[in-house]
């Protein structure tokens, strides 16, 4: 739970620049790693039916390690004593910056600790098969009619190209997706919070995530909008419809099909017979599609 790190990151500037008691902000902190280490899941009953600000998914953090900051201080469950969930886990904090901000930080780590490593893998292999096939040579069609030949190494070039641009789509949503709305607090305007607060946030976070994060430039418009999140939704959607497009439709199972020619290639099968087709062998599935070019 990215919103764990963010509460981690303050506590640690209050303690260290804005008078937060170190012992109550070590005790929040060691709660917080709690939480992101998912050992009190239990403790989040939310659904993701919520008002738009993330106000319960806040305030069910704030409440979980204060209490859990409190039971490690040998205090009482529920007291608010001495950690209390406002003035101490969420100091200088809102609903309205801090979801925002969890947000851009769990996107970015996905990115870069999945997403990222998984098409560099794909795009290895298919550059692998690239050079592999650059000699055979194969039908090309159009309007899935045999046409003109090419190589299959050519064919698969086009693939590579695809995995190459999408990369970079996605990694063009960096900038946007680094800002973060983080000291803003309710409406943009940083009430009750402390000049460079944001920095020193924001400064935190890089360091615990190793990513750059940056505060927002504007941040009426990091609470308001989401458009880093939209950016970043059409990278990946597109990112999508090319994987759909290659490994499920048509240009890869399709290889091995032609009329005239008898198919580019052959591969392994997995799916033997049907009701009613008992004699029937499926040579590809689109399941398998990403397994086979691995292969």
């Amino acid at each position: 739970m990215h919103l764990a790190i963010l509460k981690r990151a303050c506590a640690e500037v209050n303690r260290d620049h804005f008078g937060l008691d170190a012992r109550l902000a070590d005790a929040i902190v060691s709660a917080a790693t709690e939480v992101y280490e998912g050992k009190l899941d239990d403790h989040f009953p939310l659904v993701v039916w919520q008002t738009g600000s993330g106000t319960q998914s806040n305030m069910n953090v704030n409440e979980v390690i204060s209490n859990r900051a409190i039971e490690l201080l040998g205090g009482q469950l529920g007291s608010k004593d001495p950690v209390h969930p406002n003035d101490h886990v969420n100091r200088s904090q809102s609903s309205n910056d801090t979801f925002p901000t969890a947000m851009h930080v769990a996107v970015a780590r996905e990115i870069h600790g999945r997403l990222l490593p998984g098409l560099a893998t794909l795009l290895r292999a298919l550059t692998e098969k690239s050079q592999e096939f650059a000699d055979i040579v194969k039908i090309g069609r159009t309007h899935t009619q045999d046409a003109v030949p090419l190589s299959l190494g050519q064919e698969f070039s086009g693939y590579v190209q695809q995995i190459t641009n999408d990369i970079a789509r996605i990694e063009g949503t960096f900038p946007r997706l680094y800002q973060l709305a983080i000291g803003g607090t309710a409406v943009g305007t940083g009430l009750n919070t402390h000049r460079g607060f944001d920095e020193k946030v924001c400064s935190k976070l890089a360091e615990l995530t190793k990513l750059p994060f940056v505060p927002a430039p504007n941040k009426f418009e990091a609470l308001a909008a989401k458009d880093a999140m939209v950016e970043v939704h059409g990278a990946l959607e597109r990112d999508g419809c090319q994987s759909h497009e290659d490994c499920q439709r048509h240009p890869i199972p399709w290889l091995r099909a032609s009329l005239w020619t008898g198919g580019a290639c052959s591969a392994p099968r997995t799916s033997r017979g049907v009701a009613s087709c008992r004699g029937k062998s499926t040579p590809l599935s689109a399941r398998r599609s990403r397994w086979w070019l691995h292969r």
